[in-house]
């Protein structure tokens, strides 16, 4: 088996778009238009050409299509879908760490999962398989790939996504990107009542409201860049809070500070995943907000411990899912719109926290089902969630909290696929789609729809249903058939 030539050139694409681990990077805030790239095995170099494109300066470097290309520094390197076409396993190590000591901000490494593995077909070889192309592949479990990343590195890696994981190069902003992750958004409040001092300094007051809603406290001076002017015309940042109190409501203030605060709690319990930072690994903002919320390190670890210890009891989870003001409860799970995920109890953050800490954010995915009857959380998705009154499951990534073996599962071909009702259920507070989706509701309701809950969860069982009472749907409205509909 040895003498078998791998044609590792064969497994470069074509992309007529850039590549799912980059697109998370720039959606996470790794990659700008101000970074540096350098992509690690580019193939044929399409990610090269989408992200110049974008404006964002990038090579790449190719054994086979780009062989002539210096290997460089940069801000971020990317090492996708290299790894797992590597049959030797010491190459892989070298790879790695050949990537690793380019990257001066941040390393990004993808791979293919066992839950994408089609196998049955694959001849084995080494640790992976021959496909009928002559190549080869090596799938790995999400934890398989993190654990060697860390071993081979030795640092501590975090998922971005299922096959996706970010190497920071300093632990600070590692610690700060894992927590922003956790922190949910957050309007200022409004105005109640006019105020003179507020009115003639709101152009000072403006940045001084927008960082205590982002962080929940008071600024040190170095934090905000108008801090001088401000304790030049009003006296101190505590005086002019007061005024904005008085302007706004002490009551809004208050949740914004509980709110900073749990979510801090969160990341900080979920951070038990990854190896937990010292106090001094902790970025400076980090260390404020600490200090401010709970006085000490060691205080808000133990909270953070005694919230992540009760996601682990399944009464604790069943009887949160009960009462949750947001998502729909069905006998085994809550399901929520991602978009709701941070109005859950933080018990349930911690929850659903657990599965996204190790598989990391799922493309495509956008209402997440949370199982009380065993630990288990799975995503799902539906592409067409907003537009179709009942839109048809498309995909299913499962993750099982006690063993984590994904479950990976697509219907894009299943002839009678599960499809969604009620769906103002899932949404969070004031989506703008709430008052739509609640009337389709109301009118189904009002034609007994919903009668035989059993037989209408899938495509066929729903038309049938619609069929019966001779109803059809025009958009997000019920209406009468004028004719009937050829099979």
């Amino acid at each position: 088996m040895s003498s078998i030539p791998i044609a590792r050139h064969r497994t470069a694409l074509t992309r007529h778009e850039l590549s799912r681990p980059l697109r998370l990077a720039i959606d996470d805030g790794i990659l700008d238009s101000s970074s540096t790239v350098f992509d690690y095995g580019c193939g044929r170099g399409g990610d090269v050409q989408h992200l110049r494109r974008r404006g964002i300066e990038c090579t790449g470097w190719d054994p086979n299509y780009s062989p002539e290309e210096k290997r460089t520094p940069a801000d971020v390197v990317n090492l996708g879908y290299v790894i797992n076409v590597i049959e030797n396993r010491n190459e892989r190590v070298s790879v790695l760490k050949q990537a690793w000591s380019l990257a001066q901000k941040v390393l990004i490494v993808s791979v293919r999962l066992s839950a994408e593995a089609r196998e049955s077909s694959f001849a084995s070889f080494e640790d992976g398989f021959i496909t009928r192309r002559s190549t080869f592949q090596k799938y790995y479990d999400q934890q398989e790939l993190r654990n060697w990343i860390d071993s081979v590195l030795g640092e501590s890696s975090v998922a971005a996504g299922p096959g996706i994981f970010y190497i920071f190069r300093d632990q600070n902003v590692r610690q700060t990107f894992v927590a922003s992750k956790y922190r949910r958004s957050i309007a200022a409040p409004r105005l109640r009542r006019g105020d003179l001092i507020f009115e003639q300094h709101k152009t000072l007051f403006e940045p001084l409201m927008a960082f205590i809603t982002a962080r929940g406290r008071l600024p040190m001076e170095s934090e905000l860049d108008s801090a001088c002017d401000i304790i030049k015309e009003i006296g101190s940042l505590k005086r002019a809070f007061k005024i904005i109190r008085t302007v706004t409501g002490e009551q809004q203030w208050e949740e914004i500070r509980e709110t900073r605060s749990q979510d801090l709690l969160i990341y900080l319990a979920l951070s038990r995943f990854g190896g937990r930072p010292r106090f001094s690994q902790l970025s400076q903002d980090l260390q404020l907000d600490v200090r401010a919320f709970f006085s000490t390190y060691t205080r808000a670890c133990e909270l953070a411990d005694c919230l992540l210890f009760s996601a682990g009891d399944p009464n604790t989870i069943s009887n949160a899912c009960r009462v949750s003001s947001v998502g729909k409860l069905t006998p085994g799970s809550l399901y929520v719109h991602v978009g709701a995920i941070h109005f859950l109890s933080p018990v349930l953050r911690i929850y659903e926290g657990c599965a996204r800490a190790y598989i990391g954010a799922v493309e495509g995915a956008n209402i997440v089902k949370l199982n009380h009857r065993w630990p288990q959380v799975s995503y799902l998705a539906y592409p067409e969630f907003e537009r179709d009154p009942h839109p048809v499951l498309f995909a299913s990534l499962v993750v099982p909290l006690q063993t984590f073996h994904i479950q990976y599962r697509e219907y894009a071909q299943s002839a009678n696929p599960p499809i969604l009702h009620r769906k103002e259920t899932f949404l969070p507070p004031n989506h703008p789609m709430q008052q739509r989706f609640e009337r389709l509701t109301r009118q189904e309701e009002k034609y007994g729809l919903y009668e035989d809950p059993q037989t209408i969860g899938t495509k066929d069982g729903w038309e049938a249903a619609l069929s019966k009472r001779g109803l059809s749907l025009s958009g997000h409205r019920v209406v009468r058939r004028t004719s009937p509909i050829n099979h």
